[in-house]
């Protein structure tokens, strides 16, 4: 059983709803454009707003949805944060999207949501508050990674302040193109938060 929902986590967490969104609904491979990556942000980018928030929805859920597979099933044997850790895994590196996927952030967060609404929350208005002030996307998750492990290690839950270190290591990770690129200034900033769009 710890295998099957495992398994079953890592094929949720692969589904590519940036893709899935764009092709279906727009005609567009995102994966052509802007960075080239499936997640929340390219979408936003490249199909505009409405098609970034559904796709950023899905992402938070597909984390959600995994941790939630041992409830579910009524398996008690594994941890949900493991469970969903793969999902993260998933999303990162999707089998139905030749392994190219988005940068963790999302997927993460709808583990979050199952495992601690509060810090879920905590961490989606430190996001956005970042986000105001710096108008990076990617500086903006690395901070939230960050301020969601101390949150975690402040619980007191040994277990998920694991993941969360381990969540914060695929977030910077994933990143690594971005830090360059903030400290070369070619970053681009967003504006999908400004009164004007």
């Amino acid at each position: 059983m710890s295998l099957f929902v495992i398994v079953l986590a890592y094929l949720i967490g692969s589904i590519p709803f940036g893709l899935v969104v764009g092709k279906f609904f727009y005609g567009v491979d995102i994966r052509q454009h802007g960075s080239g990556n499936l997640g929340g942000t390219n979408t936003f980018r490249t199909l505009g707003k409405k098609a970034g928030i559904i796709v950023t929805l899905g992402d938070i859920l597909k984390g959600t949805l995994a941790a939630a597979l041992p409830l579910l099933f009524h398996y008690h044997g594994i941890n949900p944060l493991i469970v969903g850790l793969f999902a993260v895994i998933g999303h990162m590196y999707p089998i139905f999207a030749g392994f190219r996927g988005g940068k963790a952030v999302a997927t993460s967060g709808g583990l979050l949501l199952y495992a601690s609404p509060i810090l879920f929350v905590v961490l989606v208005l430190c996001f956005i508050l970042c986000l105001k002030f710096s108008r990076f996307v990617s500086l903006s998750s690395m901070i939230t990674a960050l301020v969601g492990t101390i949150g975690a290690y402040l619980m007191g839950d040994k277990i998920l302040f694991i993941i969360m270190i381990v969540l914060a290591v695929f977030v910077v990770y994933r990143h690594r193109a971005n830090i360059s690129r903030i400290l070369n200034k070619t970053e681009p900033k967003v504006n999908f938060l400004s009164k004007k769009d």
